[in-house]
C-alpha cells in the first residue's frame, strides 16, 4: 500500500535538497567522514565511511523527519503527527517533533527492542505498542491518523523526507569531492533516492550503488517489473532495510538515478558489523553495515574513491551479541564443536589440554553424562572456542581426531 498523494508524486529536485540543508542547519549534524585503511587495501582504492550512525538519534532518519514536519501547515501541526516504526524512524520523528513543538505519537511493535522504545519516549513521543509485526503497527497508526486528524509521517514515501535524506549526498560531495562511487543501503528507498538526486545533479559521473539484504530485496524484482512489487515475507537481521515494498516516490528516482542495486547475505552483514566494530571502532547496526558488506562480498566491483554510508548505529545489545558471534563464526573465528569421550576422572582436563596445545581459547563448556544416546561409559561435551580463522579451525579439528576423540559435529 502506498501512502503518497498526488502532490507527493512531484519530482524531488536539487533545489529541494539544498532547501532542506538550510532548514537542517543547527538541527542535524554534519557527520564525520572516516577513512578505512582495511577496506581501502581490500578494494585497492581509498574507501571512506560516512558516519550517519553518529547523527542525532543514531541514524539519518532525523533529517527527513524534520524537513517533513517543518513543512506542515499551522493547522496540521496543531493536529499533531503520528508514525509507525520499530526503531530509527520512530526516534527521528520523536526528536524532530519535539524540536518543532509538535505533539507526536509513535506506534511500535510489541516486540520492539526496549532500548529503542525508551529512546523514543525520551525524545518526547507518546509511544503506543501495537501488533507483532510492522504491518499491524502501520495499520494502527493509519487508523489513529484517520480518527484524530494527526498527520501520518511516512518513513520514506514523501518528497520532503527524500529531500531531507538527500542532504547526506551534499555532505559527501563537500567532504570527498573526488568520490567516484557511493554505496548506500536500501530499504524503502528514501535515503538512496535523496542521495541520488543531490549527487547526480552535481556529479553525474559518480556511480551510486544500492545494497539490499538477500532476504528482503524488493528492489531487484520491482525494477525488473517496472513497478513496485511486494515481497511476501521479507526476512533479515537488518531491520532498518527490512521493507517488503519500495515506496512509490523513491522507486521512480532509484530507477532513474541509481546505477545498480546489489544484494548481500546475512553472513556478509554479520562480518561487516564485526569489521566496523573492530577496525573502525564504530557501533553500526546491520542495515548501516550493508554497504560494507557489499564491499567485502565483491571488492573488485567498486571504482574508488568509494564512500560507504553507515546509515545507523541503533543496534539492540542482544542482537549485537548474536550478530558478533555469527560474524566471528562466518570468519572462522568462532568454533562450536561437539564430541564424545570416555567418562572417567580427568577426561575433561585431558581434552582441554589437547586444545591448549593448538592455542584454542575455550569460551564455554557443556558436559553431558546422562543421555539415552550415550553408552554407560560415555560422556558428550560441547565446546565453544575462539579461533584465529579457518586454517586454525582445521588445526583444532585435526588435533582432536589425532588425540582419539570422536567429533560428532
Amino acid at each position: 500500500m502506498s501512502y503518497g498523494t498526488a502532490d507527493s508524486l512531484r519530482l524531488v529536485t536539487l533545489d529541494d535538497v539544498r532547501g532542506a540543508q538550510k532548514m537542517l542547519s543547527g538541527v542535524a549534524r554534519t557527520t564525520a567522514m572516516e577513512g578505512s585503511r582495511h577496506l581501502s587495501q581490500l578494494v585497492g582504492a581509498p574507501v571512506h565511511l560516512k558516519c550517519e550512525n553518529l547523527q542525532r538519534t543514531g541514524s539519518f532518519k532525523l533529517r527527513g523527519a524534520y524537513v517533513r514536519i517543518a513543512g506542515l501547515l499551522p493547522e496540521e501541526r496543531a493536529a499533531g503527527v503520528v508514525a509507525a516504526s520499530a526503531g530509527n524512524h520512530a526516534q527521528g520523528v520523536a526528536l524532530a517533533s519535539t524540536l518543532l513543538g509538535v505533539r507526536s505519537t509513535v506506534f511500535m511493535p510489541k516486540g520492539a527492542p526496549l532500548p529503542k522504545i525508551s529512546a523514543t519516549r525520551e525524545y518526547g513521543a507518546q509511544v503506543c505498542l501495537h501488533g507483532q509485526v510492522v504491518d499491524e503497527t502501520l495499520a494502527a497508526a493509519q487508523e489513529h491518523a484517520a480518527r484524530t486528524g494527526a498527520v501520518f509521517i511516512h518513513p520514506f514515501d514523501h518528497p520532503d523526507v527524500i529531500a531531507g535524506q538527500g542532504t547526506v549526498g551534499l555532505e559527501i560531495l563537500e567532504q570527498c569531492p573526488e568520490v567516484r562511487t557511493i554505496v548506500v543501503g536500501i530499504g524503502g528507498g528514501g535515503l538512496a533516492a535523496g542521495i541520488a538526486v543531490a549527487v547526480k545533479a552535481l556529479r553525474p559521473d559518480v556511480r551510486i550503488v544500492g545494497v539490499q539484504a538477500e532476504g528482503a530485496a524488493a528492489y531487484p524484482p520491482s525494477l525488473a517489473a517496472g513497478r513496485p512489487v511486494s515481497l511476501r515475507s521479507p526476512a533479515t537481521m537488518a531491520d532498518g532495510i527490512r521493507v517488503g515494498r519500495p515506496g512509490d516516490v523513491p522507486f521512480g528516482i532509484v530507477g532513474d538515478l541509481v546505477d545498480e542495486v546489489r544484494t548481500v547475505s546475512e553472513d556478509a552483514l554479520a562480518a561487516a558489523l564485526l569489521l566496523c566494530l573492530e577496525r573502525a571502532k564504530l557501533v553500526v547496526e546491520p542495515a548501516g553495515a550493508s554497504p560494507v558488506a557489499a564491499l567485502l562480498s565483491a571488492p573488485d566491483a567498486f571504482e574508488g574513491p568509494v564512500v560507504a554510508v553507515l546509515s545507523g548505529g541503533n543496534v539492540d545489545p542482544l542482537l549485537m551479541q548474536r550478530v558478533l558471534r555469527h560474524g566471528m563464526s562466518a570468519q572462522g573465528r568462532y568454533l562450536a564443536v561437539r564430541l564424545r569421550l570416555t567418562d572417567r576422572p580427568g577426561a575433561l582436563a585431558t581434552l582441554l589440554g589437547v586444545l591448549s596445545t593448538v592455542d584454542a581459547n575455550v569460551l564455554d563448556v557443556s558436559h553431558v553424562r546422562t543421555d539415552p544416546r550415550l553408552g554407560l561409559t560415555e560422556a558428550e561435551v560441547e565446546l565453544h572456542l575462539e579461533t584465529e580463522g579457518p586454517v586454525h579451525c582445521a588445526e583444532v579439528g585435526q588435533a582432536l581426531r589425532d588425540a582419539g576423540y570422536t567429533v560428532i559435529d
